[in-house]
């Protein structure tokens, strides 16, 4: 198992309504010891008691005074999802769960003014950059969207920590939030953190592209990347090294998929890019990486990939299996 899959076990001592449909938890190492240290943006996998493994934005303080004693996530309920959250909601306080983590794929680069963007339960790795922001003095606002402003969490805690610098937007009151204010801010300096709904994520991705801004614009998703992403390939044939066997994937197909359907094996369990259960060394050709766990210098370096979601930019690829 590689070192992202190192998992240990905390037990839940605090639960807290934040939301309509969403709760938060406080985690504790079970033996009491101290937990990893995280940044701003981070995330852990939470492996749950029926083997379900979701991934969850930390969503405390991550400070700076070395305190590791406990981690806090906020879960939203969705009815008609796959079931996560649902467990999450059944577990009690007290329960001893197991996590992994954290790793951060979304991290906060240092700027001197921020503009963070948070829609529904976005907010969850937009809360800790904002304190991130505050201790390196840097300017920041926040634009808060939601459905209603009893459906999103944390506004309480927000407009403690931010008074005027925070602005709750619930859609029912002010309507959708303003892209184009953003792209303006962006254009005057800011670096806009984003995480939300895929639409909003999408608009905002479209609008900057066409002003130019991309690189002003840092995202986080709830899920993979859509999987028509320009430049894959259509075709790909995956070569597995140890055994020589091949294996063609169609283009609606993921690798894992095709890999299974011909006999081989692959350890899974989110199959959504987000808990590194199914990573595998790539020994050639370049992935097309649309998982939301490796870091930008993990991609770059292109020498492993989430095969439950990512195809490649070439037409082969050796992988080591």
């Amino acid at each position: 198992m590689n070192a992202r899959n190192t998992a240990f076990d905390v037990r839940i001592t605090g639960m807290r309504i934040e939301a309509e449909g969403v709760i938060s938890l406080e985690l504790q190492s079970s033996d009491r010891s101290a937990l990893p240290a995280w940044t701003a943006g981070s995330h852990i996998d939470l492996v749950l008691p029926s083997g379900l493994t979701r991934q969850y934005s930390l969503c405390g303080d991550p400070g700076d005074s070395g305190d590791r004693q406990s981690l806090r996530i906020a879960v939203l309920l969705e009815p008609n999802g796959r079931g996560g959250s649902r467990e999450v909601h059944g577990l009690r306080l007290g329960q001893q769960v197991r996590i992994r983590g954290p790793r951060n794929a979304f991290e906060l680069q240092p700027a001197d003014a921020f503009l963070f963007v948070a829609g529904g339960i976005g907010i969850t790795p937009i809360l800790p950059m904002i304190r991130t922001a505050q201790r390196a003095n840097a300017r920041w606002r926040l634009l808060y969207g939601g459905r209603s402003r009893a459906s999103m969490a944390f506004v309480r805690e927000l407009e403690r920590l931010g008074g005027e610098h925070v602005e709750i937007l619930p859609a029912d009151e002010t309507g959708l939030l303003d892209l184009e204010r953003i792209v303006a801010s962006a254009a005057e300096g800011a670096q806009v953190y984003s995480c939300g709904p895929a639409a909003l994520l999408d608009a905002l991705t479209e609008r900057f592209a066409a002003a130019g801004l991309s690189g002003s614009l840092h995202i986080e998703r709830f899920g993979a990347a859509p999987a028509a992403a320009v430049g894959s390939a259509e075709t790909l044939r995956v070569v597995l090294a140890r055994s020589g066997a091949t294996v063609d994937v169609p283009h609606d197909c993921s690798v894992m998929q095709a890999l299974r359907n011909a006999g081989h094996e692959v350890p899974s369990s989110c199959e959504q890019g987000v808990c590194g259960m199914c990573e595998t060394r790539v020994l050639d050709g370049v992935p097309d990486h649309r998982d939301m766990l490796l870091t930008e210098a993990e991609r770059q370096r292109g020498n492993v990939m989430m095969v439950c979601v990512s195809r490649a930019l070439t037409s082969t690829l050796t992988l080591d299996l």
